[in-house]
């Protein structure tokens, strides 16, 4: 087992890896719109919010000798069930591949996010 750190990526906020790998597979944390640059959750609605956790989930693969299109599973948080269909727009622009997804509604995601991913890949 070996864990994934990069600093493309927004650092872990709790007592946890960016991602790690085992097995030939890449599992990465759950991904919140934190501008690794500033730390800072992205300004704007669930769109840009997205747009963010796309990137980040992007860069923890790349930082792990992967990519998205090798992506089997993703699990998907939204703040708010109406905000699916824009999600999904965004999404499907990076998960072109289609993996298998899970997508819930929760109460609340940390620092009052919008939208989180969290990813199984192919290594």
């Amino acid at each position: 087992m070996k864990a994934v750190s990069t600093t493309k990526a927004p650092g872990a906020i709790g007592p946890y890896s960016q991602a790690i790998i085992a097995g030939g597979m890449v599992y990465t944390s759950g991904q919140i719109a934190i501008d690794p640059a500033t730390g800072s959750m992205v300004e704007g609605g669930v769109a840009e919010q997205t747009e963010q956790v796309c990137k980040n989930v992007k860069a923890l693969l790349e930082a792990a000798g992967t990519s998205i299109d090798k992506v089997v599973k993703t699990t998907c948080f939204l703040a708010d069930m109406a905000d699916f269909a824009v999600f999904n727009e965004i999404y499907a622009k990076y998960f072109t591949s289609k993996p298998a997804r899970s997508c819930v509604a929760v109460k609340t995601l940390p620092k009052g996010a919008l939208a989180e991913v969290d990813t199984i890949c192919l290594l």
